[in-house]
């Protein structure tokens, strides 16, 4: 079996007395669809604040392709492949969505050309707008302003964004929070094509049957505590899961 492409070991994170993570270790293999879900305030967001650099580990170590990334900045960290969104869509408001998928990604060429990527984009740059805006179906709000969008296109525009930085490890903070059931089942099939191709997914999300009908792979977490792993069908009949989190709905 190949070696994780993103492993944790051991990591902890705390704020003053409280522990927000407690010894978590886990891992993600290339080529899956990982989930991690518990109740409000178990540490999924912590978690990704810590694998991304915004916030650091107490102690524990955070690896992605082999290489220790505990204490890197979050702009090497995505440089080197792992790219995030956030539970709250974080748009610019006045740019396009043409002009969002520009800016996202990595610089290149000439110190002039990376300063105004919406103005002097290079054929590489506008290639990879054009073919993840053919995948997201956004061709037809290209040259729309982020505030004027819709909150289901929004977050659509907030993945592309994140798509198009060529990342290897894809985290997604609640993707289909406040989404219609179409909404979330158009995420949930685009998610799948993109694990098909080869893309690693990391996804918080709090709509359970979304998760149980995409994610290879579960992590449950209740109070910084890791108290379930496996595969979703396992998670779903899990008495210590369904006490902690899903309780009825399971």
């Amino acid at each position: 079996m190949s070696a994780p492409l993103l492993q944790l070991s051991d990591v902890t994170k705390s704020f003053g007395g409280i522990k927000a993570l407690s010894g978590l270790s886990c891992e993600v293999r290339q080529g899956q669809i990982v989930g991690v879900i518990g109740p409000n305030g178990a540490g999924k967001t912590t978690l990704f604040n810590v694998i991304t650099g915004a916030y650091r580990a107490n102690s524990g170590d955070v690896n992605f392709d082999r290489q220790p990334i505990t204490h890197w900045r979050p702009y090497r960290i995505a440089r080197a492949g792992a790219v995030r969104t956030f539970q709250n869509i974080r748009l610019f408001s006045s740019m396009t969505v043409w002009e969002h998928l520009l800016v996202a990604q990595p610089g290149r060429g000439a110190l002039w050309r990376r300063a105004l990527p919406t103005r002097w984009a290079d054929g590489a740059a506008i290639a990879r707008a054009e073919e993840v805006l053919e995948f997201f179906g956004l061709k037809d709000v290209r040259n729309q302003i982020a505030r004027s969008l819709s909150y289901g296109t929004q977050r659509k525009v907030e993945m592309a964004r994140a798509l198009t930085a060529n990342p290897r490890l894809l985290l997604l903070d609640e993707p289909v929070a406040g989404m219609n059931h179409d909404e979330a089942e158009d995420i949930r099939r685009l998610m799948l094509r993109l694990r098909d191709g080869g893309l690693t997914i990391l996804l918080i999300e709090h709509d359970m049957g979304f998760v149980m009908n995409l994610c290879d792979y579960l992590y449950v977490l209740d109070f910084g505590v890791l108290i379930a792993k496996g595969l979703p069908a396992e998670i779903q009949s899990d008495p210590i899961v369904m006490d902690a989190y899903l309780g009825k709905e399971a």
